[in-house]
């Protein structure tokens, strides 16, 4: 590779595309991820309505909506920095950019391969009691039948 063509592929943008569950949100986040963390405080229980919430977070990259800004909603927790961005028709978890400086995409959104593997588990303290030993738990292909 010629040195000229090495520095230009070290300055290409990271690029991800995700979307909403009914398709009516698409976007592109520009830039890196900085960490991606599995957090199971209550807030992020009652959210996503699992053990935890999957969220890549980034200081530095840039969203773009691409479809269906508009169908974009954010829920603040009140009286605290809690927030939930969701698709208005399907409910589907979708980036917030309610903490200023900071880009937080859930996980599951992005249509893309995520770049890094969960970076730590947070909030441990409020960890669901049925969230132990799911390793043991039979594994299927699909639905079982």
């Amino acid at each position: 590779m010629c040195a000229s063509y090495a520095g230009h592929r070290r300055n290409l943008m990271t690029k991800h595309a995700g979307s909403c569950l009914c398709g009516i949100v698409t976007f592109e986040v520009h830039g890196d991820f900085d960490s991606f963390y599995l957090c199971h405080c209550k807030h992020c229980q009652k959210d996503t309505g699992s053990a935890h919430a999957a969220n890549l977070f980034s200081h530095s990259a840039k969203l773009v909506w691409r479809s269906g800004a508009d169908a974009v909603t954010t829920f603040t927790f009140p009286g605290t920095s809690h927030n939930k961005s969701f698709c208005k028709l399907c409910g589907s978890a979708l980036p917030s950019t309610q903490i200023p400086g900071l880009l937080v995409v859930p996980a599951g959104c992005l249509n893309t391969e995520i770049p890094m593997a969960p970076t730590a588990h947070i909030f441990l303290s409020s960890k669901a009691n049925w969230d132990e030993g799911l390793g043991n738990a039979p594994e299927f292909e699909g639905l079982p039948e």
